[in-house]
């Protein structure tokens, strides 16, 4: 697995590497408004994950995850991680955490 030094490398990096498409976490699902379509844990799979923890600028703490669906779309999921993150179904912190 490669490795990144920033946010920005690895959205670079993960894109050229074929991960194009947006996903966006919702409670239960990723959802990628360019296909229209949520997808739920059982429907992809991590391929890797950047973790990201910015000791001088908060909006550093991230995680990144590169995501494959069943029906081969590819594409990239940003994560913030702390007190701003978003609650989630058991299932989802099932899948994410496992990475």
């Amino acid at each position: 697995m490669k490795t990144y030094d920033t946010l920005v490398e690895a959205l670079n990096g993960l894109n050229q590497r074929g991960f194009t498409i947006d996903f966006n976490l919702q409670c239960d699902s990723v959802y990628c408004k360019s296909l229209g379509r949520a997808f739920i844990p059982e429907e992809f799979h991590i391929v890797e994950f950047h973790r990201f923890e910015g000791a001088s600028n908060p909006d550093d703490q991230s995680i990144v995850y590169a995501l494959e669906t069943r029906d081969g779309h590819k594409g990239v999921l940003v994560d913030a991680y702390g007190v701003y993150s978003d609650p989630l179904s058991f299932e989802m912190v099932q899948k994410l955490k496992t990475h």
